[in-house]
Formats: C-alpha cells, structure tokens, sequence
C-alpha cells in the first residue's frame, strides 16, 4: 500500500481515464461541424450524445456487479478497446445513424473505467491519502477535457474529421498498451477481497448496496452536481459559447479549457474539505448546486447580451460541480463494505448521467422546437441563437431542483442510520455554526 509500485500503477490507470474523458468529451467541440457533416437538427444530433449517455448510465451498475467479481484490470482493458472501436466508427460514419453506434461503443468503454480506476486507487492506497486521491483522479482525468478542447479541436478543424477520430482512437490505443503492461489488481500478498461466487450472490450484494441509504446520498450528490458541467462540456457549451455568445470556435475552446483549470484548482480544495469535515460533505454538495443555480439564473436572465465576466464566472463555477461530484463516490466509499464497492460505484455514477441524458436530449428539443416557430431553417446562426438557448438551458433548474429533493430525503435517512447504528448525531450546519461561534467567544 502507497508504495512506488502503488504510484506507477495510479498514474498510468489515471492516463486510462483521462484518455477516456477525452473520447467522451470529443463531441462537444464538434457540435456545430457535426450539424453540417450529417445534415441534421439540434434533436438529432443531441442523440449521438444521448445514447452515449444513456449506454454509459445503464451499464453501470453492471459493471459494478462485474468489478466486484473479476476486479478492475480485465474493465480497463475492455473499455479502452471498446472506445478504440468507437471512435474509429466515428470517423468513418458516412451518416448519422453509424456515428451513433460509434457513440453506443465510446460510452460503453467509458462505463468500464471510472470506477475501475476508483477500485483500482482503492486497492493501491490506504489512509488519509485515499479521498485526496479519489479527488485527483477525477481532476487529472479532467485534463481529458482539454485534449478534446484544444489539441483534437485544431485537428478537426485544421485537418479535418475523419483524421480528428482517428487520432483520439489511437490514444485509447497507448492506453491499452500501458495497463496491459503495468497494471495489476491489487499488491502482491495482499488480502483478497471476498468477491462473490456467482451471479446470485452479486445480485444479493447490489440489492444491500441499493438500500444503503449512504449509497443514495451518494447517487443524488452525483446527480445534482455532475450534471450541469456535463451537459456544457459534451454538446451544448460548445455551440452556446461560439454561436449563441457570439464568442467563435478559439474563445469557445478556451473557455471549455477553463472549465478543467478550475478542476484541477478546486478538487484538491474538496479533497480536504471532505477529508477533514466528512460529516458536512452533504453542505459542500448543496453549496455547489446552489452556486450553480444562482450563475445560471444570471446569464439566462440577463437583460441582452450578458457580459464576458459573468460568462466566465458561469464556467467557473459549473466546473466546480465535476469534482464536487465525486463526493458521491466518497458517501460510497464510507456507507459500503470493500466487497461491494464496485456495485455502490456503480449505482452512484448512474445519477449524474442519468440527470445529463435527459437535460441533453430535453435542450435539444427545445432548441428544434423554437427553430421551427421561426421557420425551422436548421442554420446554426439561428438554431443555436442566444434567445433560444435561454429558454432551452432552463431545463435544468426542475431536474437538478427534483434531485436536490431527494437528496435531502437520503441526507435525513443517513444521518439517522448514523445515529441509530454508530451513535452519531450530525447537528443542522447551522446549529454546528452557532456553536462554534459560542466556543469562540467563551474561549476569547
């Protein structure tokens, strides 16, 4: 455990998943191209990223079940042949309908390698290192973002499409390589996890999962935090940013940059946050979601053109929200048995991608439907005006709103497992705030 051997290991299962996040992330700054390359409308194209994240959400808990049985190594390696497959599809799609099996094949490869990876750092390290950990794999694997942004967007739009995929595929291809070569399950001589003996007893293992209420906490956390930034980094920030604002490909892709420098500033900043005030991780999620709602409002209700800073304000703090969500994987992480923490994954990565799926699809049709009563002409100038995207980012605010009230509903439910199993009480923040002020004042 946290050993050289440990870090090798991490730093090239992390590589897996930054590669992985820029296959998933590839599209986003091909929205507008992808328009005029299929001839197709805003509902269709969102499908190339609706049934990516549909595919991904719902082999989740599957392969959670999986990892719990034959560990993360043989995932890793599936997914990252699954993505080198579709990215390769991609790139020769004469038409809409086989970039979308592309797509089925990139999300299904993403779906193994998250939470492999989680597993894998959980296997590798102990202690304090371990949640600060689990928040750097996600931001390292932000930088995913950013070869999507900026490296493969200058591909396409300097070389063209079919080169842009054929590139992204041939990174999956270095990744399959390294793990084959470097990585393994756990430590040599290291304990084995009880894993389950078949199907039967894995479906058993998923079922308690499901009714932790730790393992809920931590799906909506997920839901409500990952969402927002994923629906602007994946498809519709990218057409938001360049033709809604005006702002053109370069600024669009830099502020999509942005999104992944915040990351990589505010996920170490949760990392300790998390590990210091673990019973306070639940404020930290609702204080994102907050946040985010509040920029949101401010750009979509700004009266004209709202102004660059508020903008970049807006893509700050959506960025927060990717490393904010894996403080549902943390409530996992602490609720489960080391047996089920795949399944627990799982069940938790299904919740943000599952608010993404439908905040996607649901822009889309809303950007059709108010392209057609002003004559469908299909043009990006008009199918992705400002006024338009200011009806259709409204999407998000019943969905994410829906999410935070169940997420209160399994906060409750936790705390007071916590209470009746552990003893421990969990006091309101604002009660936990009073108090410290008291202590405070007597102690000065």
């Amino acid at each position: 455990m946290n050993s050289r051997r440990s870090w090798i290991v991490f730093s090239v299962a992390v590589f897996a998943y930054l590669v992985a996040v820029m296959q998933r992330t590839s599209l986003g700054i091909a929205g507008v191209d992808a328009t005029e390359r299929f001839d197709v409308q805003a509902a269709a194209l969102s499908s190339l990223t609706v049934v990516q994240l549909v595919v991904y959400a719902g082999l989740q808990i599957p392969v959670g079940v999986v990892l719990d049985r034959h560990g993360p190594r043989i995932l890793i390696v599936a997914g990252a042949v699954l993505m080198i497959a579709g990215q390769t599809t991609l790139a020769l799609a004469p038409g809409i309908g086989v970039a979308v099996v592309g797509r089925i094949l990139v999300g299904a490869g993403d779906a193994m390698t998250f939470i492999s990876v989680s597993r894998l750092v959980a296997s590798w390290f102990s202690g304090r290192t371990l949640p600060l950990l689990s928040q750097a794999t996600g931001t390292i694997g932000a930088l995913g973002q950013v070869l999507s942004a900026i490296p493969l967007s200058i591909v396409l739009h300097n070389f063209g499409w079919e080169p842009a995929y054929l590139s992204a595929a041939a990174l999956s291809v270095v990744a399959l390589v390294l793990v084959l070569v470097v990585v393994s399950n756990a430590p040599e001589g290291t304990a084995q996890i009880d894993r389950p003996t078949g199907w039967p007893a894995a479906l058993h293992q998923l079922r308690e999962s499901l009714a932790r209420p730790g393992t809920q906490l931590g799906f909506w956390s997920h839901f409500v935090t990952q969402s927002p930034g994923t629906v602007f980094t994946l498809l519709w920030g990218f057409p938001f940013l360049s033709v809604g604002l005006g702002y053109g490909p370069s600024t669009a892709s830099l502020l999509l940059t942005l999104i992944v420098v915040t990351a990589v500033i505010a996920g170490p900043i949760l990392g300790i946050l998390s590990a210091r005030h673990p019973y306070r991780r639940s404020n930290l999620v609702l204080g994102i979601v907050v946040s985010m709602g509040v920029a949101w409002a401010a750009v979509l209700f700004w009266p004209g053109q709202p102004p660059f800073w508020l903008v970049v304000l807006l893509v700050v703090v959506v960025a927060v929200g990717g490393p904010g969500s894996l403080i549902g994987f943390d409530f996992a992480r602490t609720f489960n048995p080391a047996r089920s923490l795949g399944s627990a994954s799982g069940v938790v990565n299904v919740g943000g991608f599952l608010a993404s799926f439908v905040m996607v699809f649901l822009i889309g049709v809303v950007l059709d439907a108010i392209d057609r009563s002003h004559g469908g002409s299909g043009v990006p100038a008009e199918l992705y005006a400002l006024d338009s995207f200011r009806i259709a980012f409204l999407v998000q605010f019943p969905v994410v709103g829906l999410g935070v009230v169940f997420l209160l509903l399994a906060r409750r439910r936790t705390r007071r497992r916590m209470h009746q199993d552990e003893g421990i009480q969990v006091a309101p923040l604002w009660v936990a705030l009073v108090r410290g002020w008291r202590r405070r004042r007597a102690n000065g």
